[in-house]
């Protein structure tokens, strides 16, 4: 089973691309739609985040804008939520590669948001980075509700810069061309990757981020 993990700045179009594999019949797992099952009302992190947390904790809920701004401005407060997150995160990730092993995937997809900032890309067998240029990132993210200048560019401090993660990637996507240049990139990848023989799987775990 071969992995590509999928990652690309705040912006860059990574979600879409995530569904265009998915529309190609590839098994894509989300590495944010699983953070935000653990942090749901019936999720496996709703009490050690609210342990940890208690004033972003009311009636079983966790308000993530008030947690995302503890932790945007505390290293240390983020490490902790890191530690809450993450083992579980895994498990579900993990949960997810034993299905695709079984049902005989050759090639699956994990969508991680912050791939290289944690240093994981080396537990993949290539690694597709999502691009477009600075502008039409910029203006992508401030369409989006509630955000502001202010808060998308703390957030872009966060992130490797776009052209490191490109340095870095065996495969770029670019999204600011159009659609069918994008469809036709993916669809390239799969080609080239769904016969390739996997080396991380079973042998090492792959770290959720």
């Amino acid at each position: 089973m071969y992995i590509l993990g999928l990652t690309g700045s705040i912006g860059m179009g990574k979600t879409t691309a995530a569904a265009t594999f998915r529309q190609y019949g590839v098994a894509v797992y989300d590495a944010d739609a699983s953070v935000h099952q653990l942090m749901g009302p019936k999720g496996k992190a709703l009490g050690p985040v609210q342990k940890a947390f208690p004033d972003i904790v009311k009636n079983d809920h966790i308000d993530r804008k008030a947690l995302g701004s503890v932790v945007y401005n505390d290293k240390k407060a983020l490490a902790r939520l890191e530690a809450i997150l993450h083992p579980l995160a895994q498990d579900i990730q993990l949960g997810f590669l034993r299905q695709c092993a079984k049902s005989r995937k050759k090639l699956v997809v994990l969508d991680i948001p912050l791939l290289f900032e944690n240093k994981i890309d080396k537990s993949f067998d290539a690694v597709a980075v999502v691009t477009a240029p600075h502008y039409m990132q910029r203006t992508r993210v401030l369409q989006r509700p509630g955000m502001t200048l202010e808060r998308f560019t703390r957030i872009v401090e966060h992130q490797w810069p776009d052209l490191e993660k490109r340095k870095h990637a065996d495969f770029i996507i670019q999204t600011g061309l159009g659609r069918h240049h994008s469809l036709l990139c993916i669809r390239n990848i799969i080609n080239i990757t769904q016969n390739r023989r996997g080396r991380c799987w079973p042998v090492q775990r792959v770290n959720n981020a």
